[in-house]
């Protein structure tokens, strides 16, 4: 837990899930110097906030709790599960009541009508795109846009989607390495439609994603083409033995899940990810490609939670090393840990890593084995088997 001061008050926050071994802080520089500007700190007068806030990609929470006793019930708009139950715990432990806030994902329809406008800049200027070019409608002469990120997250590619879509955009001077965007809103610009989702058809030597209608929403990982660890999965996939429960752990845009359904109608997959464009993204791509009696199930959550312990049969996992701009392996742990937790006596976990993340060591403390099915230079397959015991 890790305390951030504001003129304010002072705020508790955490991540989620907890994990007293995990050292990163709820929030950043660039949330604080955005709350600083909100409050009239930072050489401007205090920004009106008795109209409709809405606050994108606050990662943790940390600025919708700080604002949930000065504005009118802020509006946060997140891609992120795991973000969402953080701001849920935070409100919670500031004192505030359930209603404090209204808490909507990059999938639900934003407010008609936003007065003030806060943009924590995300990793993924797709994502940044598409979500200005949600908000667009909703802005008028008067509304406040300002932005924020650290000085390695705003890029003149940045500034450029903020003066296209909303309007003319200039930034603050740094701030503790973070710095502000601003924004003013031209009823006379057409910003047009958001580009996203787009698709795109896997070429011949993709192995058993070969052919298959691939459908990317905005913020996905490589959205243009399929990424290379992927691709080297696919050409390896395991096959599911008839009526078998697969579950795709950290799906992305599916189709690691969607190839095995293809293979064996016949299985139910689970395709989970905390990412709700993620999530968006596997449905599409599976109604794009699977049989129309297949049996899928979509689920924006933590790991492998929502799923009854011993219920599953196999696990595909490509696990992310990142959370924001942070590497950390606790995504991973919670991943395998959940695997572990879900499959049934016999049941395999598949996991593709970069070789140098050294994953092996993880699922034979966890497994008590861990089996290199294939590798390449860069890429290490790992099957791993949960024993009778």
């Amino acid at each position: 837990m890790n305390r951030l001061s504001t003129s304010w008050g002072a705020y508790d926050l955490t991540r989620f899930p907890e994990d007293p071994r995990d050292q990163l802080r709820a929030w950043s520089a660039a949330d604080a110097y955005l709350l600083r500007h909100l409050a009239g700190e930072e050489e401007a007068a205090a920004v009106d906030l008795s109209g409709t806030v809405a606050v994108v990609g606050d990662r943790w929470g940390a600025l919708t709790t700080a604002l949930a006793g000065h504005a009118r019930v802020p509006v946060q708009i997140t891609d992120s599960f795991l973000a969402q139950q953080a701001t849920r715990a935070n409100l919670a432990r500031a004192g505030h009541p359930l209603d404090a806030a209204r808490l909507l994902t990059t999938r639900d329809a934003p407010p008609a009508r936003v007065d003030v406008l806060l943009v924590r800049v995300p990793k993924s200027l797709a994502l940044l795109e598409d979500q200005l070019h949600r908000l667009a409608p909703a802005l008028h002469e008067g509304t406040v846009v300002v932005g924020t990120g650290m000085v390695t997250e705003i890029h003149t590619s940045t500034l450029e989607l903020f003066e296209r879509i909303i309007g003319p955009t200039r930034t603050s001077l740094a701030r503790q390495k973070a710095r502000l965007i601003f924004s003013t809103p031209d009823p006379e610009r057409a910003a047009g439609k958001s580009p996203w989702p787009r698709s795109y058809v896997l070429p011949a030597d993709s192995g058993a994603g070969a052919g298959l209608t691939v459908v990317n929403h905005a913020g996905i990982f490589c959205a243009d083409r399929l990424d290379i660890g992927t691709r080297f999965f696919l050409k390896h996939l395991p096959r599911a033995r008839g009526a078998a429960h697969v579950v795709d752990l950290g799906c992305g845009n599916g189709v690691l899940g969607t190839a095995a359904s293809v293979a064996d109608p016949d299985a139910t997959v689970t395709f989970i990810d905390e990412s709700f464009q993620a999530v968006a993204s596997a449905e599409a791509t599976f109604r794009a490609n699977a049989v129309d009696d297949a049996e899928a199930h979509f689920v924006a959550g933590d790991a492998l939670t929502a799923v009854p312990p011993g219920t599953v049969d196999l696990v595909l996992n490509n696990p992310p090393f990142h959370s924001h701009q942070a590497t950390t392996d606790a995504t991973a742990r919670r991943m395998f840990g959940g695997a572990r937790a879900a499959l049934r006596p016999g049941g395999e976990l598949w996991v593709i890593g970069n070789r140098h993340l050294g994953y092996h060591v993880r699922l034979r403390k966890l497994f008590g084995n861990a089996e290199v099915v294939a590798s390449d230079p860069k890429f290490v397959l790992l099957r791993a088997v949960k024993g009778e015991r």
